[in-house]
């Protein structure tokens, strides 16, 4: 598995000298946005390896990682477009283009780990995946990001509702930040890649994101308090060309799925101990952690819950309503 600028492959295959008669491997680059510290970057890296491992090296899976080839809003089209053969999104990174995407985000509702780990093959990822290949994409992996986020701050902690009011936090979509403004904050959309010069410059007071990236992306550089709160569940899944899918072998097909499969429970397994892990991590950077009580929460979700129910049944109507009684059957 190869990383790097996008091109060199054929640089390689020139300096090697292949000739016609010999078969070169099928590339498969891969854009995501995330540092390579983060526990899903991993994941992802041995995914790259588990498919070469499974193909016989027939694929050669080239990882750009950290907006190295495309942006978090570039990966779709790109990939949709066949600019690149694969790429990773945060399901909230779909918005208003696919709004049944968000339905791990309704707050406080979908985070029940036993749920979580049953997604991959599940009635509502198949659902999901249909829709996602309507947009023009094929979706080969889902990996389970995080069901704990992190609510940071600077001047003082942001536990109750009433916290919020006026506070300028990182947003993640309309239907997402539906919550939010019902808090009385002021969210702004950014992608994770953003948030901490948005934090060290004032542009944003608070963050949001899940604990073990408010570690992984050293916010507590730039902010004195976090909260941890469940308050919805994120998936980085990974999905491919359709036309570049189609022309694979059979063999090579399994090799994807195979593992992605496994990739899947790594990192499931990854995110529990990340998780597990931060709060004491970001102690030790000298960061304040309050973990939110149930009455917090009850609190939390009775403000914020309304709101974004109402802007995801606008969004999916009949559509929504169905995947949530499929999570709920789970």
């Amino acid at each position: 598995m190869r990383y790097g600028l996008l091109g060199t492959s054929l640089a390689v295959a020139l300096a090697a000298g292949l000739g016609a008669a010999e078969a070169a491997p099928v590339e498969m680059r891969v854009s995501h946005q995330l540092p390579p510290k983060h526990h899903i970057a991993q994941v992802i890296e041995k995914w790259g390896e588990r498919i070469e491992q499974y193909s016989n090296g027939e694929i050669d899976v080239q990882i750009f990682g950290a907006n190295q080839a495309f942006n978090a809003k570039q990966n779709y089209p790109a990939v949709a477009k066949g600019e690149i053969e694969a790429a990773f999104s945060v399901n909230f990174q779909w918005g208003k283009t696919i709004p049944e995407m968000n339905v791990t985000l309704k707050p406080y509702s979908v985070t029940d780990i036993d749920i979580l780990r049953k997604w991959p093959g599940s009635e509502p990822a198949r659902y999901l995946e249909g829709l996602l290949e309507k947009k023009g994409v094929k979706n080969v992996v889902w990996m389970f990001t995080t069901n704990m986020s992190a609510v940071t701050s600077k001047d003082r902690p942001l536990i109750r509702p009433e916290d919020f009011q006026g506070v300028k936090i990182r947003g993640l979509n309309p239907l997402v930040d539906a919550g939010l403004r019902a808090l009385g904050a002021a969210p702004s959309a950014m992608s994770g890649s953003k948030v901490y010069q948005a934090l060290q410059t004032g542009v944003i007071d608070a963050g949001l994101t899940d604990i073990s990236a408010a570690y992984s992306r050293k916010y507590y550089e730039v902010q004195k308090y976090v909260t941890a709160t469940p308050m919805f569940s994120v998936f980085f899944h990974g999905y491919v060309n359709p036309a570049w899918w189609n022309g694979l072998t059979d063999a090579q097909r399994a090799a994807i799925e195979k593992a992605s499969a496994e990739a899947a429970d790594l990192a499931l397994e990854a995110t529990l101990e990340a998780a597990a892990k931060a709060p004491d991590q970001l102690r030790e950077k000298g960061m304040i952690v309050h973990i939110h009580t149930p009455e917090e929460i009850a609190a939390m979700k009775a403000v914020m819950d309304p709101a974004f129910s109402k802007a995801f049944a606008e969004a999916t109507g009949e559509s929504g309503q169905k995947l949530l009684d499929m999570i709920n059957a789970m």
